[in-house]
């Protein structure tokens, strides 16, 4: 599943849970220590943040600056997950290619039908030059109400006549695949998203709240591949029901998360790469504090 080995040798033979459980007790220095462990290790790989202090969705992006923040994450991931193939995005799979790495790629889907056709065109422009490993048709369009189902799946339908020999998905939250059926048939793989924190999940049940997410989303897939497409958990900012975020809980979320992920074969793109600022304007203060590396590509954590 990773591109690196499992290694985490002070875990050998234990459970998973087994593993929480003493990461419990463990001290901010010893959680710094394993966090380094497991990232310099190599995760799976990582939700691709776009934007730099100041932009925003709309704004095109160079290709220098993506260049700039995904020779950061080569040497930690194998796969690279991209959320659009317009603005600058459609750089993303071209340069992430070009230093070895594999490819989630995206195209946004919304109310708009010309930009609908402008992302699509975008990702099969880059299939077909061989950019594209995995193809996302839509990000949480239903969650948005942007698109009915019927609709939806018309897209997916002329993706898979148009990309024939890659997998073709959709990305959203885990319930939607449970309670529309018609989705993880139309679906190549199942895409999913899996948010204790947006739920509002005391920090100390979020693995086995996350995991459950999982396994509901196995249900629907009905032996069809899932992949995680998001989770994470933010570093500071108002909390959410019994959910708080923190310095410690997000280490420690991205601790968890991956043990279980490396043991189990499970492929997950972890949510995020770095903090994006412009996240404030539609999810609070808390939206910009999703990331690994801070805005500036700093890495917030293992210090």
């Amino acid at each position: 599943m990773s591109f690196r080995s499992e290694k985490f040798l002070k875990f050998k033979g234990t459970s998973v849970p087994d593993q929480i459980n003493q990461i419990k007790s463990y001290s901010e220095e010893e959680l710094n220590d394993l966090f380094l462990e497991i990232l310099n290790n190599g995760v799976h790989g990582f939700c691709f943040s776009l934007y730099e202090e100041g932009q925003k969705p709309g704004d095109v992006i160079s290709e220098a600056q993506i260049r700039r923040r995904l020779e950061i994450l080569k040497p930690y991931c194998g796969w690279i997950r991209s959320f659009s193939c317009i603005e600058g995005n459609e750089h993303i799979p071209r340069i992430a290619k070009e230093l070895g790495m594999k490819t989630l790629v995206g195209a946004w889907l919304g109310d708009d039908p010309d930009k609908n056709r402008e992302e699509l065109s975008g990702l099969y422009k880059l299939a077909k030059d061989g950019m594209v490993d995995i193809a996302a048709v839509g990000n949480e369009v239903l969650y948005r109400n942007d698109l009915t189902e019927d609709e939806l799946i018309e897209y997916i339908e002329e993706a898979k006549s148009n990309l024939q020999g890659i997998p073709v998905g959709y990305v959203d939250a885990y319930y939607e695949f449970v309670e529309r059926p018609r989705l993880a048939e139309i679906s190549d793989v199942i895409l999913c998203n899996c948010y204790p924190y947006w739920e509002g999940t005391p920090f100390d049940y979020s693995f086995d709240h996350m995991r459950h997410m999982y396994q509901l989303g196995i249900n629907a897939a009905n032996g069809k591949p899932v992949i995680i497409t998001e989770t994470g958990w933010p570093s500071q900012g108002e909390g959410l029901g019994g959910a708080d975020p923190s310095h410690i809980n997000a280490m420690k979320y991205f601790i968890n998360t991956h043990l279980w992920a490396v043991k189990n074969n499970i492929e997950t793109f972890y949510f995020s790469s770095f903090d994006e600022a412009w996240k404030v304007d539609s999810e609070g203060d808390v939206g910009a504090y999703w990331g690994i590396w801070d805005s500036k590509g700093k890495l917030k954590f293992g210090k």
